[in-house]
């Protein structure tokens, strides 16, 4: 009871958790953000990028923690399972859970969380992510029929989807966007209004930190939370600051930096400066970046396609940009993962060249588009395809150009980069769809026939046969092309133990279990 007394004394005073213990035993960790986070209201992001994420992560609490190869733990919820036909989710909250103030964190606060962020009049830019529970919008604004959250007793949340949806699915999909407010502190506040109140300037949360100061843009203090249902971070101070990119290695070198976001990663050509200084880096086991090649196929005809595919030599490629830490790729799927299927991908140009006469390649040059920075591996491209006979040209243009390019059609083809998912239609779903057809599918019957099979079955040995299935599909198409996955070196920090480094890149940290080397 005293701990909790004067950690509420430090709320509502303004004071550290140092100032409250006493500065001899302060535990602090000093912790590197490139970028400033934008908004300390989770759903009132105008960016919705990673680096609020990240602190929304500490502050409020989540229904689960993603580990980078797809596991899932307990966080807010302590356990899940499926109901309805695959229509809902049921979560079981951990009874432990308490915000800040000391209220207990019950299903009625994730419902009226979810009822106040719907809500038409409430202006939260983030509102967006509840458009997949049933009675919202495209939106994700309420549309006056029964919302698709509902307490079914203290501690038991249930959420009905539009579509089938496992609880894994909807929580490596949407966890990082889904957090649990005080709603027992705006209880009257309307709608238009809530965003104005000063508890997002000073929020209080249910997270494993409690808010102690910031200094907009560039510096955040948070302090240990010392009632987390997970267990005390091993801190007293978590104090976040922004830093210029290019000094976060250095900063770690000189100790003034305990850690850096995300997962300390650091280039390939930087980690011997990391190492000379005397930091350890690891590679991480699971990929955190898949490298594709978009085809517009209305330019480009399934044997051209399936001809390019075998033209290039992806290890190649691979080792350019990576500098060997990855590997080709044939598929989509996250390597290791539960949906992975077996890599064959193996270079054939006499094929590519039998492929190109098949499809009735007149000998016209396609146009290639890439970012500056890879300008040269648009080069190993070209270089690789005019091996086949295969001609191209190379246009280097910022990467929205890139997509709005190859989404009106002036590309042939684009090199693009992104985070992969253990989700087995992370990538497929939302770019072979009827709103997003950029790769100029001519009938995308298929494919979402395909999509809405996977979606829909609940039973997991079936749901993989159909997931194989689907990539036999799409290797035989070949709509856009795999290229390689690549995974990220981590710098370890030297001051404290318990990080788990690639979950970082979901943006979410283990800080519960992190302690400082004594």
């Amino acid at each position: 009871m005293k701990k909790k007394i004067a950690l509420l004394l430090a709320l509502l005073l303004g004071l550290s958790a140092c100032g409250v213990r006493g500065a001899e035993a302060c535990v602090v960790v000093e912790y590197g953000l490139s970028n400033p986070w934008d908004s300390l209201m989770p759903y009132n992001s105008p960016s919705g990028s990673n680096y609020s994420r990240i602190i929304y992560d500490k502050i409020y609490d989540r229904l689960a923690y993603v580990h980078a190869g797809g596991a899932l733990d307990p966080r807010g919820a302590a356990s899940w399972e499926g109901a309805d036909g695959g229509y809902a989710a049921v979560f079981h909250l951990d009874r432990d859970a308490a915000f800040h103030d000391g209220t207990p964190v019950t299903a009625e606060h994730w419902v009226e969380t979810i009822r106040r962020m719907t809500d038409p009049a409430c202006p939260a830019v983030g509102k967006s992510v509840f458009s997949v529970l049933a009675g919202t919008d495209g939106s994700g604004a309420a549309t006056g029929a029964p919302l698709g959250a509902q307490a079914l007793d203290a501690y038991t949340l249930k959420l009905t989807f539009k579509t089938p949806t496992t609880p894994e699915d909807f929580l490596l999909d949407r966890n990082r966007e889904y957090y649990v407010l005080p709603t027992h502190l705006f209880e009257d506040v309307q709608g238009a209004q809530l965003l104005s109140l000063d508890l997002w300037d000073a929020p209080v949360g249910s997270g494993p930190c409690t808010f102690i100061s910031e200094t907009a843009g560039s510096r955040l203090v948070l302090g240990a939370n010392p009632d987390y249902q997970l267990g005390r971070p091993g801190f007293d101070e978590l104090v976040i600051s922004v830093v210029d990119k290019s000094n976060l290695l250095p900063s770690m070198i000189a100790g003034d930096l305990d850690y850096y976001a995300f997962g300390g990663s650091v280039a390939a050509e930087d980690a011997p400066s990391a190492r000379s200084g005397g930091l350890e880096v690891l590679e991480g086991e699971t990929p955190n970046t898949f490298f594709e090649l978009m085809l517009n196929n209305e330019t480009l005809s399934r044997p051209v396609r399936q001809a390019i595919d075998l033209a290039l030599d992806k290890q190649a490629l691979c080792l350019q940009a990576t500098g060997g830490l990855g590997e080709p790729a044939d598929s989509d799927l996250l390597p290791g993962g539960e949906y992975a299927v077996k890599n064959t991908w193996s270079r054939d140009l006499e094929r590519a060249r039998a492929l190109l006469a098949e499809g009735g390649y007149d000998g016209r040059t396609f146009r290639l588009a890439c970012t500056a920075n890879r300008s040269g591996l648009a080069a190993l491209v070209q270089q690789e395809l005019a091996e086949a006979g295969l001609s191209i040209e190379i246009e280097t243009v910022d990467s929205a150009a890139m997509f709005s390019g190859m989404a009106d059609g002036s590309y042939d083809m684009g090199i693009a980069s992104h985070t992969p998912s253990a989700l087995p239609l992370w990538f497929t779903e939302s770019r072979l769809a009827e709103g997003n057809n950029i790769f100029h599918v001519p009938d995308l019957t298929p494919y979402a026939g395909y999509i809405a099979g996977i979606k829909g079955e609940m039973d997991p040995a079936a749901r993989r046969a159909l997931v194989a299935e689907f990539q036999a599909f799409l290797t035989q198409e070949r709509p856009f092309i795999p290229l390689w996955f690549g995974r990220a070196l981590h710098v370890q920090s030297p001051t404290v133990e318990g990080i788990d480094y690639p979950s970082s890149s979901f943006c979410n940290e283990n800080v519960w279990e992190w302690t400082l080397r004594r």
